[in-house]
């Protein structure tokens, strides 16, 4: 059967989305200190309650040093979801995602070597091994096997939050280089001890955070709760080679067979991309090895409706960021028929109509910023404004 966007989707628990358009957890750093949501935070996710059928909302670190690990803003940070105290404000967000009717989910990581922000201020950035890591400008420390139990149980403790939160699901970090890739990486992960050198040791920090997400939701959550999880497919730097696509479609297949996972999410800079030499996309790699059950979502290079529809050829769901940073009613205009007037180039008055946050905007109106939003010429001069002029007109 052809899928459309406008499809209603069933997940494997029970929940469904009117629509099969899904917006990825982008970061806005617009935290307050310690990673609590600001009020820039609540105006650019209340924009958001019609993006898509289902928002995820940006990484939360579980525990104290687990994050942030990118502040481009002063005085602002990630989110965290560390302490009962965050319940308050992420509630909120719920909330006002879950206003029109759509689902709203957070996910829920630990940066590992990436804490850089803690690690310049008088924390830790913690990693599977202490090595040279050229690329950074701050000492990394081996996590000890009693904090790697802690950083396990702050998992369970995250869930646990999304759940009184009123999110209705989790999606688990496992991609973009932070502790759970770290684990998973050959490279990054030489470990001696049970937690490193074979698949299985390399795995088993991954094994040990699913099963303890697993049993809160199991005991704490209504019975649709989704879970998801985020993957990169390959960690290959040049002579660095943390892992291939083989290995990547290796731990996919046993998550879903281990795990009651409603999707995986295939974290990419382009949905269509493909392993070297192979004729087949990352993900249809991995829907060969998935029960049919598991959903897969792709995300990269989404920006309208046209390659929406298409990156479906590759998955069951379409992640669309920018697009959804650019024009917050993306999801809504398609499920109304009305794709053609999705809003696809960024300008200083869609700056305020979509609430994107200051940092954001600092972010994208620097001309030497590599992941570029369409239109960006026309914002060059926000670049450095006073935070003030985002908000007017709000």
């Amino acid at each position: 059967m052809t899928k459309k966007l406008t499809d209603t989707v069933k997940f494997r628990h029970g929940a469904e989305i009117k629509g099969r358009i899904v917006q990825p957890p982008m970061l806005t750093n617009s935290g307050l200190s310690q990673g609590f949501v600001s009020q820039d935070t609540l105006d650019y996710y209340q924009a958001r309650s019609e993006s898509a059928s289902l928002v995820i909302v940006e990484y939360c670190y579980v525990i104290k040093d687990g994050g942030p690990s990118h502040t481009w803003a002063a005085n602002k940070e990630q989110l965290g979801i560390q302490t009962d105290a965050h319940i308050e404000g992420l509630s909120q967000i719920a909330k006002a995602l879950k206003a029109k009717g759509n689902k709203a989910m957070v996910q829920i990581n630990h940066s590992g070597r990436e804490s850089n922000f803690p690690a310049r201020h008088g924390g830790r950035a913690l990693a599977p091994s202490a090595i040279d890591f050229s690329f950074l400008d701050y000492p990394v420390e081996e996590i000890t096997e009693e904090e790697i139990y802690q950083v396990i149980e702050a998992f369970g403790d995250a869930t646990r939050r999304a759940i009184q939160a009123g999110f209705d699901g989790v999606e688990i970090h496992g991609a973009n280089h932070y502790l759970h890739q770290q684990f998973f990486s050959k490279w990054s992960n030489q470990r001696t001890d049970q937690w490193g050198g074979s698949y299985e040791n390399r795995t088993r920090f991954i094994r040990a955070v699913n099963d303890k997400v697993f049993e809160v939701v199991r005991q704490e959550a209504p019975k649709d709760f989704i879970v998801g999880y985020r993957i990169s497919p390959e960690e290959i730097h040049g002579d660095n080679v943390g892992y291939t696509y083989e290995d990547s479609t290796r731990l996919v297949a046993d998550l879903g067979k281990a795990y009651d996972f409603d999707y995986i999410h295939v974290s990419h800079l382009d949905y269509k991309h493909k392993p070297e030499g192979q004729d087949l996309t990352y993900a249809q790699l991995y829907r060969q090895v998935l029960p049919e059950e598991v959903k897969l979502i792709v995300v990269g290079g989404i920006t309208n409706e046209e390659k929406a529809a298409d990156a479906l050829n590759y998955a069951d769901l379409a992640a669309v960021g920018r697009g959804t940073l650019i024009d917050p009613q993306f999801g809504k205009k398609i499920m109304e028929g009305r794709g053609q007037d999705i809003v696809t180039k960024i300008s200083p008055e869609q700056v305020k109509i979509s609430k994107l946050p200051p940092a954001l905007v600092t972010l994208f109106s620097d001309p030497q910023m590599p992941l570029q939003l369409a239109g960006r010429e026309s914002i060059f001069s926000l670049h450095g404004q006073d935070s003030d002029y985002y908000r007017e007109g709000y």
